[in-house]
């Protein structure tokens, strides 16, 4: 595998079975980041930026973190200070726990929950398309791009923090729900910056200029 030279700068993607994977490396290497996907343990420990991105159900991502080793390498990253980002499903299994087809155990770095939304028949589950995104504080990642932004998002479940001061970003889709979370080095959003276009590039590009 190649190594990322010593002046270009390097984001890590964990493998776990579930998830676009490719679309966010691609999007990374857009940018002139080296993106390594990997599901080695070591690796997440040394990475200089981790992302976790995902698509699928919550319990079966937990059991492949867990299966393949990953879920003790994530928390000792995050505890380093190092930047973490994770998109959509990578946003939901921050939490404590999910009540998709029951209640799972998530990693737990964030208080809160993980529910689905319950919605008058006017709105189609999942919410899927481009929203906007209300920005609710300074955020580094969004430096640049305009509030009221739109993303592109797919899910059915969204995340419900215990506390406010967490939420980055809000989005209205029958309500306003936390769309985008900020806690020291932790970003994670529950769009997809990766089919985002232009503002979810430099989204990309924010976190990939965070120092590591």
């Amino acid at each position: 595998m190649t190594e990322p030279s010593n002046d270009r700068k390097s984001v890590t993607i964990v493998d776990y079975g579930m998830g676009n994977l490719r679309s966010v490396q691609k999007a990374f290497e857009r940018l002139g980041l080296h993106a390594e996907i990997t599901d080695r343990p070591e690796h997440v420990l040394s990475a200089e930026r981790l992302v976790v991105p995902g698509v699928g159900a919550f319990e079966d991502a937990i059991h492949e973190l867990e299966r393949r080793g990953l879920i003790k390498p994530i928390l000792r990253f995050i505890e380093s200070g190092r930047p973490f980002l994770g998109i959509c499903l990578g946003l939901q299994l921050l939490f404590e726990k999910s009540y998709e087809n029951g209640v799972h155990k998530g990693l737990g770095i964030l208080r809160g929950d993980v529910v689905r939304f319950e919605l008058s028949s006017e709105y189609s589950i999942p919410h899927m398309g481009w929203n906007q995104v209300r920005q609710e504080c300074p955020t580094p990642v969004m430096q640049g791009i305009p509030d009221e932004s739109f993303f592109y998002f797919v899910h059915s479940y969204y995340v419900v923090p215990t506390d406010p001061e967490v939420i980055a970003g809000t989005t209205e889709y029958g309500f306003r729900f936390c769309s985008m979370i900020r806690q020291d080095n932790v970003f994670a959003t529950q769009f997809h910056p990766e089919k985002s276009q232009s503002l979810g590039l430099k989204l990309l590009q924010n976190f990939g200029d965070l120092p590591s």
